[in-house]
């Protein structure tokens, strides 16, 4: 089994991260992205929903899937850094930003349905993966499940059980910013602005089990994986990161320095880098 804290050393030395001692950047959340201006938006039906997308800039399919409660706005630093390289595909999952909802029970497996419908309706057959937490859940849930259709999986912030989580996570300066953020941006966005509380009852119904995979599921993952954990992380156990990187086939760990949960606004640039140097790396 590949050695995680050896894959790791080698990710550092690659895209050279400089630690900016005594900024504590990781218990601020920065303001959510201004979106970039978008080629092609639209509205995708799906599986009984309306899916927000929007597609910018030109080259290799890639698709960013945001955190659970957020929405696809809070990618546009990422957005800027890769779409000179690439053809960035973004949404918004399932009840989430500008996409609606059913009353269907709330599963990894179903949104990550979601996006092989969207990818389907866009006629894109295979595609690299950056997710956010629950949007690195969905990369590696469509990795088990599509494996035909996923490329690189760059996953930040993920979990595969709940044994991974960190109690109290909640309560941090960070994610209290983050929920009452979101709330305010699901009342501007959503097309049911009134149901914030239906919402949240859905989704953290299906976080209450899931995901729950086996060591066997994730040893059957046969796309390059980059398992991302800010050295500040909030909600997710090192010792889990460990884990899923040492269990997925070829799977590196990237521990990025003086980031939490929300590392992809808090160092957008070393986050960006990061990326590309993971997505255009032969």
């Amino acid at each position: 089994m590949r050695s995680p804290t050896l894959v790791m050393i080698v990710v550092f030395s690659a895209i050279s991260i400089q630690v900016a001692f005594g900024d504590q950047r990781w218990q601020n959340l920065p303001p959510t992205p201004t979106p970039v201006e978008a080629a092609q938006t639209g509205y995708a039906s799906v599986n009984g929903i309306r899916l927000y997308y929007a597609i910018v800039g030109a080259g290799s399919p890639v698709v960013f899937l945001h955190s659970g409660l957020a929405n696809s706005d809070w990618w546009g630093n990422q957005v800027k850094a890769l779409m000179s390289r690439h053809k960035v595909v973004l949404l918004d999952s399932r009840g989430h930003g500008r996409s609606s909802r059913n009353a269907k029970a709330f599963s990894y497996d179903l949104m990550a349905d979601d996006v092989i419908a969207l990818l389907d309706k866009l006629k894109i057959s295979k595609i690299d993966v950056v997710g956010w937490s629950d949007g690195a859940i969905l990369g590696l849930d469509m990795a088990i499940r599509y494996p035909r259709r996923v490329g690189k999986i760059f996953a930040f912030g993920a979990n595969t059980s709940a044994a991974g989580l960190i109690a109290g996570a909640e309560k941090t300066p960070a994610f209290t910013a983050y929920f009452d953020r979101v709330a305010q941006e699901y009342t501007r966005l959503s097309p049911t602005p009134g149901e914030l509380s239906a919402f949240i009852a859905q989704i953290s119904k299906m976080w209450e089990s899931e995901p729950n995979w086996t060591t066997a599921q994730l040893k059957s993952i046969k796309s390059p994986v980059w398992i991302v954990v800010g050295d500040h992380e909030e909600a997710i156990s090192r010792s889990h990161s460990d884990y899923i990187a040492a269990t997925i086939p070829g799977a590196g760990l990237l521990i990025l320095p003086n980031v939490g949960h929300f590392a992809p606004l808090q160092d957008p640039d070393m986050f960006s880098a990061a990326v590309l140097q993971f997505l255009d790396k032969e």
